[in-house]
């Protein structure tokens, strides 16, 4: 946008420029009125004054400031809306404003607006991706009375916003081989209190007399020599740890994975789709009263700790959203360290053998592991001989990836048919007992 100093300047009046039909018009118009001033031809020297006159009327009264706008983005408005306000300023005199909304360097609409001083127009705008992204960039150009002149136009007004992934809910969901903690929402196997009926016992030291069973007591010692107590379960919580693999950004075009170009806008990437299922899987677990924690295997930074409660899904949404690849990622010698018991769940496209080879470290160190697969459906329609052969040996190689991690004890879940059944099944695989996991 332009500064303050440069509206003022004395040289403002020169930024708007008659339009190029009517400077070849008032050239005509102009030629006609001296033919009939030397010819003796009073109708044809009309004929060219008339016209001439009107335009050079439109042209003196010009304006003589900028023509400026800003693209103030507001919230987001869910389901892939974003929502936005184009504020428009002109100067006194301007009849109309053309204004070009872009999205990813493609025309999206236009529009010829009347302006007054200042007009603030709403912009939506509908996306199938998220994190960091342009939610539009608006051109404008302002015109002058009867259409006789327009401004120069100003730099182009963008902005960009943080799509924040949605978190879907999810009916179950595993749980990891350990529980910990004295409180929590899944009943563990030890002693304790709030969770189902584990036995009757004769009372000891130490029970509380509100746990006094008077039937039972009644039944087996009604000389009352003798009391018995319900004795329950603990409840306990899981710890999760979700693991997003930031390396890969595929679309589901295979013509975009060496990098030349980017996938189109309306795709929706691997990354797009760890980021939902991450925030799915963060919501269901914090729903139950879980702690969550995030770590990102793509680049070496502080991992976001595992906490529970509705801002630590906000802190991981954020997170998510910011998460992106970064250059060359450096080579792991060993896995990101965890909590002790934590279920890890690998969101990845194991396209390469490391995230699969740190999913099998994690198996051996006896975590459970989710491993979840965000690879997009291909398509291949478009594709030539050689291509469609190329693509074939990365699937052979990515499926004997997945079968080696299948051996190793790692549940496989793929997000893009039907995970809510897949994470129930897994779910009820760890609900034989209380507290158990998948066996060694």
């Amino acid at each position: 946008m332009t500064s303050g100093d440069e509206r003022d300047a004395p040289d403002a009046p020169e930024r708007w420029t008659p339009v190029r039909s009517v400077a070849v018009g008032a050239a005509a118009c102009a030629l006609l009125l001296l033919v009939g001033t030397f010819t003796g031809r009073p109708d044809v020297a009309v004929l060219g004054a008339g016209p001439l006159v009107v335009t050079a009327w439109h042209l003196l009264r010009r304006p003589s400031g900028d023509v400026h706008a800003a693209v103030v983005a507001g919230e987001e408005a869910g389901s892939g809306t974003l929502t936005g306000t184009v504020v428009l300023e002109a100067p006194a005199g301007t009849e109309a404003v053309l204004v070009d909304v872009l999205r990813h360097d493609r025309p999206v609409t236009d529009a010829l607006v009347q302006v007054r001083g200042t007009r603030r127009l709403p912009l939506l705008a509908r996306t199938v991706r998220t994190g960091p992204q342009e939610v539009a960039t608006v051109q404008v150009q302002g015109v002058g009375p009867g259409l006789a002149s327009v401004s120069d136009p100003p730099p182009p007004a963008a902005r960009r916003a943080v799509v924040l992934p949605a978190a879907a809910a999810l009916p179950d969901v595993p749980l990891p081989p350990r529980l910990r903690g004295l409180t929590g929402a899944h009943p563990s196997p030890r002693p304790g209190e709030g969770g189902d009926l584990r036995d009757v016992h004769p009372w000891a030291p130490g029970d509380r007399l509100r746990r006094i069973d008077w039937r039972v007591t009644a039944r087996r010692a009604p000389d009352l020599r003798e009391l018995w107590v319900r004795r329950e379960h603990a409840l306990a919580e899981a710890v999760v740890v979700l693991v997003v693999d930031s390396r890969d950004d595929v679309g589901p075009d295979p013509l975009t994975w060496r990098g030349s170009q980017p996938p189109r806008p309306q795709d929706a990437t691997s990354l797009d789709r760890a980021r939902q299922a991450a925030a799915a899987v963060a919501r269901a677990f914090l729903d139950r009263g879980d702690r969550v924690g995030l770590d990102d295997l793509g680049v070496r930074r502080r991992p976001l700790p595992p906490g529970g409660g509705r801002r630590q899904l906000d802190r991981v949404r954020h997170a998510l959203a910011l998460t992106h690849p970064e250059g060359e990622p450096a080579t792991r010698l060993r896995p990101p360290r965890l909590p002790s018991g934590a279920l890890v769940v690998l969101f990845s496209t194991f396209l390469d053998d490391e995230p699969a080879v740190v999913a099998e470290q994690w198996r051996r160190a006896g975590h459970r592991v989710v491993a979840v697969d965000v690879l997009p459906q291909i398509r291949t329609a478009h594709l030539a001989q050689r291509e469609r052969l190329a693509l074939r040996i990365v699937q052979v190689a990515r499926t004997d990836r997945l079968a080696a991690l299948a051996d190793h004890g790692v549940e496989l879940v793929t997000w893009r048919d039907a995970p809510a059944v897949a994470l129930r099944t897994l779910a009820r695989r760890s609900q034989r007992r209380p507290g158990a996991g998948v066996p060694a």
